[in-house]
Parts: structure tokens; C-alpha cells; sequence
């Protein structure tokens, strides 16, 4: 039996239904709006498993055929996922996880397919709510539906999931994911909005969210299956109490921050956690469980409790205070540009490389033929940076997503290719890592850039905020949160931004009571702490350095007549090939004619640069140019100008009194200096006569010397 609901987002209608494909996943549902369908389905493993972490797997790809391309490439079928495919993997992950049952250890994939892209609609928040409807569906105890929407902000007007072409004008591009009763996701990227704007935008979302949730809930009572039972998370009361009245203080003790660093405070509760687990015998395997998870429980609990009841931090700082914070440029000779900004215990090194246009990367998309990404920014983790023995690998989904955050960060503040017409790349190594690396890449690239000499409009600093809730209304915001604060609190929002306002922002929630209130409280402590940290930054370097690095690609810009760009080019790139060869510069020939020339040295660049001026100089009437004769006939010589430029010299302007023959005069070879008479057409009459003549005029009216002579 097919169900099906619709529900109106943005003027358009969103459809979801069931039952007509993919029938044997455990919950399937086809969305569509406008012309663009997505299939979501998910299943789940009956048999759970010993995780002792949620086994959720999220998977999006977009099939080139949904927009009616064939891949690029040899191989003529879709790979490894790309860098978008990732991203929305987990925004499709990330409001769905805190929602699956705590102890839920059963297999669980959600898989979403776009089968359909229409080039207006994205399909990334389409697939959310595919992805959430099907859970819904689906036997799997999930606390949903949630609905996810996208927000743009159109000549001061919020709309909901602009269309791609609108998306690329907007000054806010905004996804929200959320349940009936509260946010739980948000993913943005501004043009330096306010926060009342952001808060605005999130409460227009959550209105629209409402709608796509009592949709879903409509389905499932249409098509849902029974719920498996949701896990009985094992707890023994005796054993914690007995764990807290005997360890608790030395716990509380050695998760005093302020009295042990990060590492010597994790190696102490380690040990302690070894003592405790050395009073229950080895063989009592199930009550060895019960009792590591009595500690955990008491670590999260000592945590909670220090936050909401004596009001204190685990490193002891103010809720809004900043750990100290170090900055330093140009630390790395050979780069292009470099930063380490240390704050706390968190380090990250930035380093910032110009390239042109050949390393600008080519994006494979589907709603463009052909697109380019011209600024990259990069993230690693190594495992040292938190003291870890581990594989080091290609990048995991964690560290495209944090590079993702700092790029969008970052991005609209790069001059444009007219103004600064190189590719830039800026790379992110975290070489310490105690909360909120992904800001601290926000800050490093933006001293980065400025060292490298890139015209930023603006420099931009980063912050994560925590938010800690308990009974009673009670919580706590805090600024700056390092891994504890982190792991154990409800929110993790990372805000970055200018003097100006915010240019990305990312917010993960595990609980659904948090207010519109509580959101705009914490913008306003994330602006604060933005502004002091970008007045230690503005003492650093304030503005981006007047030159580029020595060792960066020296840039020439000329502009050629649009006609010439065929001349330049050459038959098969021949004639552009040969300069690159012989100067070992880089050009790049623009549309518009505007060409690019880019060398490691003065030399190279200014030979390339004479090469393309001759090949693509375009000669004018009145000027006197120095040419060679490369043909004689009887009624005059063609003189070359430039390469593949020739002009008639007439035979009666040859001299300035009459010839009979050429070859008097002139042989192949020579070189003489011409005025150009007029141009027609291709034809262009040239005249050395008048060179001759003007070159004698110039004598005669010169100024006499009245100096004395000397005497016989």
C-alpha cells in the first residue's frame, strides 16, 4: 500500500511517501520537492551488539544520473565519496544520534540516495528529512521525527530553503534541524550577519521545522512498525554508592584542571578507575562492567554538579572567561605565510601557500558543468595532539567536517580572483588538542593569511560555547569549553566571525529543552569572547602584510584584446606552451583577456611578460615602431611589428626622396624604424619617410649651443 503526505515549505510542496520502493528495508521513504527526489531508507541489526558506543552508520550520495550527467574521469561510475557527500553524511548524522536510545547497541545504517536533482532544490536537507522519516517508520526506537530546513536571507527577507541560484545572493545560509519542541542542529555560514539576525532565522526555521514534523508523524500513523523495546541500561545503586562514598573526593580532586594539566588529570582518574575496578574479582565479568559504568556515571555526575551547583568550572575560570591565548606569525621561513595560536591546551599551526589557476581544485557538481574551487582549507588531527598511538591515515569524516566549518568561516572574506587572482590554500595541523581545535583553525588561518599577504577585508576569530542543564530550569553557558566540557555537557556552539558579525556558525545539541532564550545568551557571551580574541590577534599582525612572500609566485597582470587570445593560445596551446617553456612562468589567459603571469623570480616573469606583450600587441595609428623586413617586392617591403603582425612599407615611403628600386634601400633582415600610417582591416600601411622626417625636424628646432669657441 503506498502512503503518502505533503506538507508547503517555501511555496513549494514536500511529499513524502512509503510503500511503493526499496519495500524490504526495515523504513524506506521517497521524498520530493520541486523535481528532486531523494530515497532514504534504514535498517537495523536485530542482534545488538558489545559497543559501548551507538553503531550508527550514515551514508548520502548523489548519483550524477539524478541531474543527467555521465561521471568524469576513467572510471565511468561513482567512487568514494566526495567532500560534499561527506558533509552531508553528517549533517545528516549529527541531529539524529543523540536521539537514538542511550545503550542502543544494534547496527543501525541510514542510507540516502538522490535519484532525481532538478538544479533548484537542493537535495542535502531533503535528504535529512528523508533520513528522519524513515527512522520514524522504522522499528528503531528513535525519540523523532525531526524536520531540517534551510534558511537564506534574501534582500532582508528570510526565506525558507532558497533555491541554489538564490543561495549564491544570500547573506545567511542556514540549516536548522530540530524535533516539535526544540533545535537539536544548526549548520551556517554568513556574509557577517548579527546575532539577532541568527536568532530571527532560527526561530523562522523552527515554525517550518513544526510543519515537517506533524508531516512525518501523519506517515507514521499511516505506515509506522511497532518499536523494538529500547535498551535497559544496567545500573547496580549499591555498587555507585559505594564508589562515591569511597572515591569521590579523589575524584573531584584529580578533575581539578586548574591543579593538574589535561594529561596528568586524565592519567590520575585513570588509575583511580583501575583501583576501584581491582575490588571486583576478575571472574565477575558483568559486575565489572556495572561498576566502570558507576564511575563514568560518578565522573559525569562530579562534573554536573560542579557546574550547576557550587557554580564553578573544572579548571576553575569564570563561565565567560578565555584560557590564555599566545599568537605568532611567520614562523616557518619557506612558507608563504604561517601562524601558531595557542590557546590553553588547544595549538594549532596554520600555514597559507598561493598557487594559480592550475591549483585551483576542480569540483565535479551537479548542478554545474564545470566549477572550480579556488580557496581550500585543510584540517588534520594527528593523534599526538592529544597524546594518542594511532594509524595515521587520509582524513576521517571528523576532520573534512571541521575543515568545512573553518573554511565557510573564512571564505567570505578573501578578495575576489580580480583583486587577488591566486589560489589559496590554507592547511591546519593541530599539534595540541584540548577542546575546540576546529576555532582555533579559524583564528590560525586568518593570522595565516594575513602573513601571506592576502587582502582579507577583515580578520576573524572563532569560540566554542558549552551549555550544561539540569532540574529546576538550572544551566550554565560557557565560553570556551575544553574536552570535558565538551564530552559531558548538552551543546556544543561554535561561533565565528568579525568585529562585524558572524561568518559560521555550528551548534550540536543533545537535549531538546533549550530555548530561543538560551541561544541568544549565548551569542552575545560568543561575541564577547570573539572581540578579546581578536584584540590579541590585532596585536599580533592587524593587517595583512603590503607584499607577498618572496618564495610566493610573482604576479604580472596585462590585458590583451579579446581577439589576440587565439594568437597567444596558439594551435593546440603551441604558442603559450613555448613561453611557459622557455620562462618558467605560469599564464593564465581569462575570458576577458586578461592574462596572468606567475614566476618564482623577477627574470622569468619579465621575459614572459615581453613575450606575451609582442605576440599580442596590437599596433596604432601615429606610433613608430622598430620592425624588420621580412619580404621585398617590387612595390615596396613587408616590415614584421611584432611576431605574426606585418605592415606594407610602400616604396614611395620609403626615404624621403624618390627610388626606383626597393633594394636600394632596404635588403631582407634589416631593421628600421616605422610610423604606422593607418590601419584598415588587416592591412596596415607603415611609412619611414615620416620617421625620417620627423627625426630631421627634431634637429632643426632644437636649441643652439651659445657657448664660446675657443680662439685660433
Amino acid at each position: 500500500m503506498v502512503n503518502e503526505v505533503r506538507v508547503n515549505i517555501g511555496g513549494r510542496d514536500l511529499v513524502l511517501e512509503n510503500g511503493r520502493v526499496a519495500r524490504q528495508a526495515d523504513g524506506s521513504v521517497l521524498a520530493r520537492y520541486g523535481d528532486t527526489v531523494v530515497l532514504a531508507t534504514a535498517c537495523v541489526d536485530r542482534k545488538p551488539t558489545v559497543k559501548d558506543f551507538i553503531p550508527l552508520t550514515v551514508d548520502y550520495r548523489e548519483y550524477t544520473y539524478s541531474a543527467g550527467k555521465i561521471p568524469g574521469g576513467f572510471f565511468k561510475r561513482e567512487g568514494r565519496p566526495s567532500e560534499r557527500e561527506v558533509l552531508v553524511s553528517r549533517l545528516t548524522d549529527r541531529p539524529i544520534r543523540p536521539l537514538l536510545p542511550e545503550g542502543w547497541s544494534n547496527e543501525t545504517q541510514i542510507i540516502t540516495l538522490v535519484m532525481s536533482a532538478d538544479s533548484e532544490n537542493d537535495p542535502d536537507v531533503i535528504g535529512v528529512v528523508g533520513a528522519s522519516a524513515a527512522l520514524s517508520l522504522s522499528p528503531i526506537p528513535f525519540a523523532g521525527p525531526i524536520g531540517a530546513v534551510r534558511v537564506g536571507l534574501l534582500e532582508g527577507r528570510l526565506v525558507a530553503n532558497p533555491t541554489v541560484a538564490e543561495q549564491k545572493t544570500s547573506r545567511l545560509n542556514i540549516v536548522v534541524a530540530g524535533t516539535a519542541t526544540g533545535i537539536v542542529m544548526v549548520e551556517a555560514g554568513a556574509l557577517e550577519v548579527t546575532e539577532d539576525t541568527i536568532i530571527d532565522a532560527l526561530e523562522f526555521a523552527h515554525a517550518e521545522i513544526r510543519k515537517i514534523v506533524a508531516a512525518i508523524d501523519e506517515l507514521r500513523a499511516k505506515a509506522g512498525a511497532e518499536k523494538l523495546p529500547a535498551p535497559v541500561v544496567p545500573f547496580d545503586q549499591e555498587l555507585y554508592d559505594r564508589l562515591s562514598q569511597d572515591y569521590r573526593a579523589r575524584l573531584e580532586d584529580y578533575l581539578d584542571t586548574s591543579k593538574y594539566p589535561k594529561r596528568e588529570s586524565y592519567v590520575r582518574a585513570d588509575a583511580l578507575k583501575a583501583e576501584w575496578l581491582a575490588t571486583i574479582p576478575e571472574t565477575e565479568v558483568d559486575r565489572r562492567k556495572l561498576a566502570d559504568r558507576a564511575f563514568e556515571t560518578l565522573r559525569e555526575r562530579i562534573f554536573r554538579d560542579t557546574v550547576l551547583i557550587q557554580r564553578q568550572r573544572p579548571d576553575r575560570r569564570a563561565f565567560d572567561q578565555v584560557r590564555p591565548i599566545a599568537c605568532e606569525v611567520g614562523i616557518l621561513p619557506r612558507v608563504h605565510g604561517s601562524a601558531l595560536f595557542t590557546r590553553g591546551e588547544t595549538q594549532a599551526l596554520a600555514t597559507a601557500t598561493l598557487g594559480t589557476k592550475e591549483d585551483m581544485q576542480r569540483l565535479d557538481l551537479l548542478f554545474e558543468e564545470e566549477a572550480f574551487k579556488r580557496f581550500m582549507l585543510h584540517y588534520n588531527f594527528p593523534p599526538f595532539s592529544v597524546g594518542e598511538v594511532k594509524r595515521l591515515g587520509s582524513p576521517g569524516r571528523r576532520e573534512v567536517g571541521h575543515g568545512a566549518l573553518a573554511e565557510r568561516a573564512l571564505l567570505s572574506l578573501v578578495p575576489s580572483n580580480a583583486d587577488f587572482p591566486y589560489a589559496i590554500r590554507v592547511v591546519s595541523d593541530i599539534l595540541e588538542s584540548n577542546g575546540s581545535s576546529s576555532m582555533a583553525t579559524v583564528c590560525g588561518g586568518s593570522l595565516a593569511l594575513m602573513d601571506a599577504g592576502v587582502p582579507i577585508r577583515s580578520a576573524c576569530a572563532g569560540i566554542a560555547m558549552g551549555l550544561v542543564t539540569g532540574e529546576e530550569g538550572r544551566y550554565s553557558i560557557l565560553t570556551d569549553i575544553a574536552g570535558a566540557e565538551d564530552h559531558y555537557g548538552d551543546m556544543d556552539f561554535k561561533v565565528a566571525g568579525t568585529r562585524e558579525g558572524v561568518t559560521s556558525l555550528q551548534m550540536d545539541i543533545k537535549v531538546t529543552n533549550v530555548s530561543i532564550p538560551m541561544m541568544r545568551e549565548a551569542l552575545a557571551q560568543a561575541r564577547k569572547a570573539r572581540l578579546e580574541i581578536l584584540d590579541i590577534m590585532d596585536r599580533t599582525i592587524a593587517s595583512p602584510r603590503t607584499q607577498v612572500s618572496v618564495y610566493a609566485p610573482r604576479l604580472i597582470t596585462l590585458t590583451i584584446p579579446t581577439d589576440k587570445i587565439r594568437d597567444l593560445i596558439g594551435p593546440g596551446g603551441k604558442k603559450i606552451r613555448a613561453i611557459t617553456e622557455s620562462t618558467g612562468a605560469k599564464i593564465d589567459v581569462l575570458d576577458d583577456g586578461t592574462v596572468h603571469i606567475y614566476s618564482t623570480d623577477g627574470a622569468s616573469g619579465d621575459a614572459a611578460f615581453r613575450m606575451v606583450s609582442d605576440v599580442t600587441a596590437v599596433p596604432e595609428t601615429g606610433k613608430t615602431y622598430l620592425g624588420k623586413v621580412v619580404r621585398l617586392a617590387e612595390f615596396g617591403a613587408f616590415v614584421e611589428l611584432f611576431p605574426g603582425t606585418d605592415g606594407l612599407l610602400h616604396i614611395s615611403e620609403v626615404a624621403d626622396h624618390r627610388i626606383k628600386n626597393v633594394r636600394d634601400e632596404l635588403k631582407e633582415g634589416d631593421q628600421v624604424m616605422v610610423k604606422v600610417l593607418s590601419i584598415e582591416g588587416n592591412r596596415i600601411r607603415l611609412s619611414r619617410r615620416a620617421v625620417l622626417r620627423d627625426q630631421r625636424d627634431k634637429q632643426q628646432h632644437a636649441p643652439q649651443s651659445h657657448e664660446p669657441q675657443p680662439s685660433s
